[in-house]
């Protein structure tokens, strides 16, 4: 069976769709021969995001501007859409603005997802794929971390992703036709090779590959490293960089492990898999391959470390090997080749779309 059998021709909703990681999932979506709908309040992304997907794809994505929260316009994409599935991206991400500001979190992150649940369950429309984060696992006692790991959340972001996970398993006791994969990924950085669509974050980024990329083009001075005191090899904290890339076919993927199942059997399933590269790299050694594929230098000073950080952090990704056939292919050098060319394209992010 070829890997877009299963999901050719079907309509796909994507919450959160102009987003980083939703509109690389569009290209993976689309390339398979979907047809798709996307939900986006544009709070953190822009509609210039869809506009290079369709250049990249030569296809069309049919946009609705609302909050995955209003229930009234989630019923209105589901009457005037018969959806096959959803793919939940939707929610805030900011780790430090979490703890700054965890009720706007819990209300984003759970009560959106609430919303978008009990709406499929009225449309009889019961295969998700949700976007939750290793973040989950807290500082995990063991690495590489299996998705058996205990779970200890340490922010208001981490614990948000665990509660709607909590939910989705409570959803499928209660109703085994509910085909569920909840998606832990790691680090997502890099960008489409085409230079099209990459991470444009609003404001001071508050991940490290979208920093070093704006010190390497000179919007900032220098870097922040925070903390060199952990126990790594080098004192910096240690994270499993995935490419964007791969992590969208990884949703690809688990989609069509879900049809598969609802297809073979009269119940659902419940999928939980780690989604990374297996391997971890330093914030140096991430600056140094930088500073590698730019050939610019990148100065950094060591500040403090933040609150909530791992010491180190990376994925056992065998069960997503086993379960979905899925790996991931590139490595830190083409992370950061990508990552450039989206920065030298667009130094402004999607406003350079002039």
């Amino acid at each position: 069976m070829e890997a877009t059998h299963l999901i050719n021709q079907k309509n796909i909703l994507v919450t959160g769709g102009a987003g980083y990681i939703g509109t690389h999932t569009l290209v993976e979506l689309l390339s398979s021969g979907c047809q798709v709908v996307v939900i986006d309040n544009l709070s953190n992304a822009s509609r210039k995001a869809l506009r290079r997907v369709e250049m990249i794809t030569g296809k069309t994505v049919t946009f609705i501007k609302g909050d995955v929260r209003d229930r009234t316009l989630l019923r209105s994409a589901f009457q005037g859409y018969e959806i096959d599935a959803v793919i939940h991206f939707a929610g805030l991400k900011s780790v430090n603005e979490s703890v700054e500001d965890p009720l706007n979190y819990y209300d984003n992150n759970v009560t959106g997802s609430l919303a978008l649940i009990e709406v499929m369950s009225e449309f009889g429309c019961k295969t998700l794929v949700f976007s939750s984060s290793a973040a989950v696992y807290g500082d995990p006692a063991n690495v590489p971390v299996n998705e058996r790991e205990s779970l200890s959340p340490t922010t208001p972001y981490a614990s948000s992703k665990l509660m709607v996970e909590n939910i989705l398993r409570h959803v499928h006791v209660s109703d085994p036709a509910w085909s569920i994969a909840i998606l832990r990924y790691f680090n997502p950085v890099g960008a489409h090779v085409s230079g099209l669509i990459g991470e444009a974050p609003n404001g001071m980024p508050s991940n490290l590959m979208p920093y070093v990329s704006q010190v390497a083009h000179g919007k900032y001075q220098k870097l922040k490293v925070y903390g060199d005191d952990y126990d790594t090899p080098d004192g910096t904290g240690v994270r499993d960089f995935i490419h964007v890339s791969d992590l969208a076919s990884g949703h690809t993927a688990a989609l069509e492990k879900l049809f598969c199942s609802s297809l073979s059997t009269d119940q659902g399933e419940i999928l939980t898999l780690n989604l990374g590269t297996g391997r971890g790299y330093s914030v140096l050694e991430v600056i140094d391959a930088f500073q590698k594929a730019s050939g610019r230098l990148i100065e950094y000073e060591v500040v403090e470390r933040r609150p909530g950080d791992a010491a180190k952090s990376y994925a056992d990704t065998s069960l997503a090997f086993d379960l979905l056939g899925w790996t991931a292919k590139h490595d830190i050098n083409r992370m950061c080749q990508d990552s450039w060319r989206w920065q030298s394209m667009n130094p402004e992010g999607f406003e350079s779309d002039k």
